[in-house]
């Protein structure tokens, strides 16, 4: 309720307040004719019937004021509220657009709308008024009356319009009507609007063709009838939010500002043609009509070339981009781009010869590329599943093969790790007793990484065994085991291995290398590496002889591979054969050194990627 109250009261102070400043003859004086007329389509655009009604209180109370009869107060604001609150009916109707927004001009419909509006109003509005300006005066100048109020009304209303429609952009001030859920009859709604229209411009031939009183009257009465039977009319349309900074909007402020600066010109020359040509000879009318004549025909000759140029200039390149925007909605990471809807609007827009069409040829393109290359990462991904899962169960499978458990005899401990870079890796361990007295020690690493490693380890392993099972001569199960590898090696893989056979009754160790890290020994409470045959890989050359070599062993013995001594820090430092050296010379706990060591590489990589599998095996004799 207050604020409906408040719009009346600020309409009714607003015509108060123009209507006084045109009282000081400031800067117009038009004697009969009052500047606040256009205030009426203003009002009623943006307040809706409060601002109407605000508005012709205001009117009565200026009317009263200047000693206007009862009649002609009553008369002209019943008429004046139906004109203004008609302003709001006409926008929010909907013509030709099922988006209806508050009043803004964002697009050709919208600065359409307003003008053709404003000519309605003001048509409507002057016929009316002029002829109650005849029957008043009882003289013969309603011609000039209905020109002086028509121009009078669609010039300040354009103007003030304008103004408006910027002002609320940064205050919220504008009425919205509630809509209308029940059905109604459009079509005489519709029937409605044009016969207001009809009879509006019969009043006008009136004028011209000096017809009876008495039918004037009768048309008067219906034009009256006609105009508040459409303001019956509900509101069908939800009021949505406009675009916001379009192109379109963009170029049509830039025209307003242009045809608004003709329009102050325009006010300028009547203001001059008033002031310096005044002949009291000459009706007032007559010497206050070329200013509006001349305005609103350079408006015209202005207006009507610009707007077949916007309506091209939007239908032919603003509705396409409008359109090729939509796909913003569409686009959803990782998901394909709905065509249905996309591809027939850009369909359209095809078969054009411009850039249009090439725009919309290549949207078209990039959709298809697009959900081409969204089902390919699906078909991927799916691949990629599968394969992670069967590398899953590659990595079970390998880490299967290897020993879990450490094997604890009165005489020694023996006790491994590996860990692949990736999923599954090249690197193996095993440590097993051949029988009651012979231990067998193997740590080998494949060339590569990934699968093929590992399969080339796998099969290493398997090969092994079998071959300890006849023969425990390390140097002949590494020549039978090279040649092997060999025999079938097409992707010229090879891999490092050392073999030892430790006896657990003598203490002697009987190894074999095959280009394998040489290991470190524990001699004199000091470790230090061996110095030993270094051999050559396994699978680069047949009917190679590798060397038995053979030591008492008393203490600890370390095997690796080289991705122990190769992990890096994040400046690209390696561990080195120095650190490791260090760490288990400088551990002096009885315990498993296995974890303090791996501990100890975590801290120098940090958080780096490491790229080479890492296996250790530990032997120690009590």
């Amino acid at each position: 309720m207050k604020s409906k109250i408040k719009k009346i009261l600020i309409s009714f102070v607003l015509i108060i307040f123009v209507n006084f400043v045109s009282d000081l003859d400031i800067l117009f004086d038009f004697g009969m004719i009052r500047p606040d007329i256009g205030l009426l389509y203003v009002l009623g655009l943006f307040l809706g019937p409060y601002g109407a009604l605000g508005a012709v209180l205001g009117d009565i109370l200026v009317g009263s004021m200047d000693g206007s009869s009862f009649i002609e107060l009553f008369s002209s604001a019943i008429f004046s509220f139906g004109v203004s609150y008609l302003a709001y009916k006409l926008w929010y109707s909907g013509f030709k657009s099922n988006k209806v927004t508050k009043p803004i001009l964002d697009n050709f419909y919208h600065f359409s709308l307003f003008l053709s509006s404003i000519l309605v109003c003001g048509f409507v509005y002057a016929v009316f008024q002029g002829y109650l300006l005849e029957l008043s005066l009882n003289q013969r100048i309603a011609e000039f009356g209905f020109f002086i109020y028509f121009f009078n009304f669609i010039n300040v209303a354009f103007i003030l319009g304008i103004i408006g429609i910027w002002l609320s952009k940064k205050i919220d001030f504008i009425d919205t009507p509630k809509v209308f859920k029940k059905s109604f009859n459009k079509k005489l709604y519709r029937i409605l609007f044009y016969s207001l229209i009809i009879v509006s411009i019969l009043l006008f031939i009136s004028f011209i063709l000096d017809i009876d009183y008495n039918i004037v009257i009768v048309e008067l009465i219906l034009d009256v009838i006609l105009l508040f039977a459409y303001l019956t009319k509900p509101f069908e349309h939800k009021i949505e939010l406009p675009d916001k900074n379009t192109i379109i909007e963009k170029i049509i402020n830039s025209f307003i500002v242009i045809t608004l600066a003709i329009a102050v010109f325009g006010v300028l020359i009547t203001y001059m043609i008033y002031n310096y040509v005044i002949d009291t000879n000459i009706n007032l009318y007559l010497q206050i009509m070329p200013g509006f004549i001349i305005t609103d025909m350079i408006l015209l000759i202005f207006l009507i070339p610009t707007m077949f140029i916007l309506k091209y200039i939007e239908n032919k390149i603003i509705v396409p981009i409008s359109s090729f925007s939509e796909i913003e909605k569409f686009i959803k990471e990782n998901e394909k781009i709905e065509t249905e809807g996309l591809v027939n609007l850009y369909s359209r827009y095809v078969d054009e010869n411009n850039e249009i069409g090439i725009l919309a040829r290549s949207y078209t393109e990039l959709i298809e590329y697009n959900n081409n290359y969204i089902e390919n990462i699906r078909e991927i991904e799916g691949e990629k599943k599968r394969i992670e899962a069967e590398l899953d169960i590659a990595t079970r499978i390998q880490a299967s093969r290897l020993p879990t458990e450490a094997i604890k005899t009165n005489e020694f401990i023996v006790n491994g790790y590996s860990h692949p870079a990736k999923e599954v890796g090249g690197d193996f361990f095993d440590y097993y007793m051949l029988d009651e007295d012979n231990l067998a020690i193997v740590i080998g690493d494949a060339s590569g990484k990934g699968v093929p490693a590992a399969l080339l380890a796998m099969i290493t392993q398997v090969m092994i065994k079998q071959l300890l099972k006849d023969e425990i001569n390390p140097s002949k199960v590494l020549y039978l085991l090279n040649d092997q590898i060999c025999e079938n090696n097409s992707e010229s893989m090879f891999l490092t291995l050392w073999l030892g056979i430790y006896n657990k009754t003598t203490k002697k160790l009987i190894f074999s290398n095959a280009g394998h890290n040489p290991p470190l020994i524990k001699s004199s409470d000091k470790f230090k590496y061996m110095d030993i045959d270094s051999g050559i890989v396994l699978g680069v050359m047949e009917d190679f002889e590798f060397v038995d070599e053979e030591l008492t062993l008393s203490n600890e013995l370390v095997l690796y591979t080289d991705g122990i001594t190769d992990a890096n820090n994040i400046d690209g430092e390696m561990y080195g054969e120095d650190r490791l050296l260090n760490f288990f010379n400088e551990f002096k706990s009885d315990d498993d050194p296995i974890n303090p060591l791996l501990n100890n590489i975590r801290s120098f990589t940090e958080d780096a990627e490491q790229y080479d599998d890492m296996t250790l095996v530990y032997l120690r004799i009590k």
